[in-house]
Order: structure tokens, then sequence, then C-alpha cells
């Protein structure tokens, strides 16, 4: 799992001083709000093409992810934002991302972050994370390590069939 520091993030969200550009310049590394990316997806250079620039995209947990079929191929990078860590919208768009769609790219994990949090964000597809400020990394770093060493019953996004230990 990737730890962000937004202090020291590549990613940067395109706005002006009274919020965000509603057509903002196509530049890489840019995180657009859903609809900066739906006023710009249709002209936005494909991955391969030589003006192909990352983007990335943040979705509310009240959006439904199919939204983002068509453009998945196109992005670098999705931010699911969790309102209130008792939201768990968030698990399934990132889960949806990964098993039906294939997102191969990052999707990050923003808002009300709890180390608590931390197994099911792995298991369902996240792979980074802004904790809220008052979480400890280390101990997220704990929470992920205490369920690696034990295994799940249930499958997840990464191992779809359930995993049976085995008794002496």
């Amino acid at each position: 799992m990737k730890f962000v520091d937004i202090h020291h993030d590549q990613w940067h969200t395109v706005g002006g001083e009274d919020g965000p550009v509603s057509h903002p310049p196509i530049k890489s590394y840019s995180l657009l709000t859903l609809g900066q990316w739906h006023a710009v997806r249709e002209q936005w250079p494909a991955p391969g093409t030589p003006d192909h620039k990352p983007v990335g995209v943040i979705v509310p947990n009240d959006t439904d992810i199919e939204t983002l079929e068509a453009d998945v191929p196109k992005l670098s990078l999705v931010v699911l934002n969790f309102p209130k860590w008792v939201d768990g919208r968030a698990y399934t768009q990132a889960h949806i991302l990964r098993s039906r769609y294939r997102f191969q790219g990052e999707i990050r994990a923003s808002g009300e972050v709890l180390v608590d949090m931390m197994s099911l964000l792995k298991r369902t597809g996240f792979d980074a994370v802004v904790l809220r400020a008052d979480q400890d990394r280390a101990a997220a770093e704990r929470a992920l390590g205490f369920f690696a060493a034990r295994g799940h019953y249930q499958g997840d996004v990464q191992v779809t069939k359930p995993v049976f230990a085995r008794s002496n």
C-alpha cells in the first residue's frame, strides 16, 4: 500500500481562484473532478499516443462507477472518497474498477481513511491511501501486516477463491 503525503504528491487538482476550472488544460498528472473529466475526456490523448499525459479523476462515493467504464483505459489514477468512515460505498467502487473493468492504474482512498480500514481497502482493490491527519502511518502499516501473515477465509480482488488452511 502506498501512503500519500498530499504535500509532496505529483498529482495536482486543477482549479482557479473560485474553485475548479470547468475546462482544465491538458497537463501531466492533472487530478480532475468528475465534471472536469467529462468536459475534456473526448479530446484527452489516448495512451500510446505521443500527446498522452497521465490523468486522474476524483469520484464521489455516491456516483455510479459505471460512468467511468469507457474511460478506464485513459485514466492513471482514480481517487475514491470516504466522506465518513462508516460509509463504505467506495469499497464497492474500487472492487468494480478492479474486478469488472480490470483497471490497472492507482486507486486511492481519501477522506475519512482510518487505520482500521487498511485490510479491507487492500482487499477491495485500493493500492494507495491518504490517511486522515490524526492517523498514524506506522499503525496503518502494522494493520496491513496483521492479516497478511494469517490469510483470509473469503476471496478478494486478488485471490477470488476462498483459502482454506490445512490442519495438521
